[in-house]
């Protein structure tokens, strides 16, 4: 008889002793176990391509996972009933993620929505002006750089004076115009924003170097989870200051970004978030589903797809490092949709461009679903379908106009 031992409270059979047959007859499940792909990728030549590279040498650790990720967008998410929202937090575009990657996301259909750091968006204006950002060191001294008129983002140089405070100039010049004198959402403010960008780049002789102004063009809405946070909203709250009359209304974007959510679910299509990294960006994404359930009190189970990269540790509680399936108890991921939630921990900046590689190479572009300009519609749908299900009246008891 074979020996045993005690493991983790449990007593298995030391099974080195037994024959093929007696294995497999205590254990039913061995085979089941051990049928994934064997583990044994060709030596790399130099003249593989990304794709290859992806599909064949990235089998495990957050390699794979980057893997699952690339084939989870791919073959789930870019379906073309699925809505893509996207989250980005962290400095993107000062490291050239807008140009690489954003960009060409935006203009092959492939992210419908976008919530942002406004600090993402604001980088993004340098480009779009053309004035340029560098590549530094993170070595470099500070103060030194200081006395020296730079700005530095861990190893990325920008001018103060010449790129900073000169598009923070031309910011508040636009802000003061006209159509910016009234209350709006986040979606409209970068909406017009982009429109200028767009501009700039056709100004500059540059093409395709600005998030807001590919957005703009695309249809694809901007949202940001914290208006105040950002040089953007330093100008604004500058301009307000001299009597402007721009007026940021985070609640529209609340219930315009749930719209988008809830009408997808409602045409009979699934809704897919890709985050990339945490933050305000990635709560403010996820919370759409919450607001559907738990405030306006409508049935609905959960995003479809959920697709994150990022650094952060689940163990610590913060919003970043939650899991898909801690997002469950929350409502914000269906928990019949786990086995196509995706967590790999890695740098955006690693992952980003893999990832948009992967998807142009292997997906043709959609067909753009222009949800800036479905916006009105959709909250309309959304006031109707709340009001409907609660039966509540407005706050002076009047009926609710659902037309």
């Amino acid at each position: 008889m074979a020996k045993t031992r005690k493991t983790g409270g449990r007593y298995r059979e030391d099974l080195s002793e037994m024959p093929d047959w007696l294995k497999k007859k205590k254990c039913p499940q061995r085979d089941r176990y051990l049928s994934g792909k064997r583990i044994l990728p060709r030596n790399l030549t130099g003249r593989e391509k990304l794709v290859q590279i992806v599909e064949e040498t990235f089998l495990a650790y957050n390699s794979a996972r980057l893997k699952e990720g690339c084939q989870l967008f791919v073959g789930r998410m870019l379906e073309p009933d699925v809505t893509v929202g996207m989250s980005l937090s962290g400095a993107l575009t000062p490291a050239g993620l807008g140009c690489s990657s954003i960009v060409p996301l935006i203009k092959a259909g492939f992210v419908d929505w976008i919530v942002s750091t406004g600090a993402i968006l604001y980088h993004d204006l340098h480009f779009a002006l053309n004035y340029p950002v560098r590549v530094g060191s993170f070595t470099m001294d500070d103060t030194e750089l200081r006395n020296n008129d730079i700005v530095r983002v861990y190893d990325v140089l920008l001018g103060y004076s010449d790129c900073l405070m000169a598009t923070d100039e031309i910011l508040r010049d636009i802000l003061v115009q006209p159509e910016f004198q009234k209350e709006m959402g986040t979606a409209e403010l970068h909406h017009l924003l982009g429109r200028h960008a767009a501009e700039w780049e056709r100004a500059a002789g540059v093409k395709d170097v600005s998030v807001l102004a590919a957005a703009y063009r695309a249809g694809v809405p901007c949202y940001t989870s914290s208006p105040g946070d950002s040089t953007i909203g330093m100008n604004v709250a500058g301009v307000e200051l001299r009597g402007n009359k721009l007026r940021v209304n985070p609640s529209i974007d609340v219930n315009e970004t749930t719209a988008f959510v809830l009408a997808a679910k409602r045409a009979g299509g699934k809704s897919a978030v890709v985050l990339w990294g945490g933050g305000s960006p990635k709560n403010f994404m996820l919370q759409t589903e919450p607001q559907i359930q738990e405030v306006l009190r409508i049935k609905e189970y959960g995003q479809d797809y959920f697709l994150q990269v990022t650094d952060a540790r689940p163990d610590t509680g913060g919003l970043s490092g939650a899991t898909p399936s801690e997002a469950v108890s929350w409502g914000k991921v269906d928990p019949d949709r786990l086995p196509d939630a995706v967590v790999c921990y890695t740098d955006t900046t690693i992952a980003m461009p893999i990832l948009t590689h992967y998807a142009l190479a292997k997906h043709k572009p959609r067909k753009l679903r222009r949800l800036y300009n479905q916006r009105d519609a959709m909250v309309k749908a959304l006031k109707k379908e709340y009001f409907l299900h609660t039966k509540v009246q407005m706050i002076d008891g009047s009926d609710p106009r659902l037309d």
